[in-house]
């Protein structure tokens, strides 16, 4: 029966194709949709940072073309603009607590710099804070380290 099954997973392996790191992926473009999505308006800038951001990890690079991650920034964006959805793309956020600290800080990194775009907004303080606590880092911290404003002021 062993035989039959690693035979079928082969099966289904091959017919999806290479799904990548899905987890880190996920964790990335939902961080920036509920940032994206705090003030109520969807940017085009906003859009492009989180592209340009989620492909500045190698490991996403490798395994993800610009159009996979435009289609699940637009799905954790359409999830962002409900409480439950927003609920949703923390626990993707989540999901990587596990994962090395440098993974954890990328996805932070990606979320404040979309937050950035007109300098911090109290709401995109919030989302931050809540994408720093699902992912164990200290906000604080990251935000003197990036290149993104600290307290909204430049």
């Amino acid at each position: 029966m062993s035989l039959i099954s690693d035979f079928l997973d082969r099966i289904a392996k091959t017919a999806t194709g290479h799904a990548g790191d899905e987890a880190l992926m996920q964790a990335a473009v939902s961080a920036a949709a509920n940032v994206i999505v705090a003030d109520g308006q969807v940017e085009n800038e906003e859009l492009s940072t989180a592209l340009t951001g989620a492909l500045t990890s190698s490991i996403v690079e490798r395994d993800y073309d610009l159009q996979m991650l435009q289609e699940a920034l637009s799905e954790a964006i359409s999830r962002a603009r409900s409480g439950f959805g927003r609920a949703d793309n923390l626990r993707r956020v989540e999901a990587i607590l596990d994962r090395p600290l440098e993974q954890r800080e990328y996805v932070f990194q990606v979320a404040a710099e979309v937050a950035d775009h007109d300098d911090i907004t109290e709401i995109e303080h919030v989302a931050l804070s809540e994408i720093a606590t699902a992912l164990s880092l200290d906000k604080a911290r990251l935000l003197t380290l990036a290149p993104v404003s600290k307290d909204g002021v430049d």
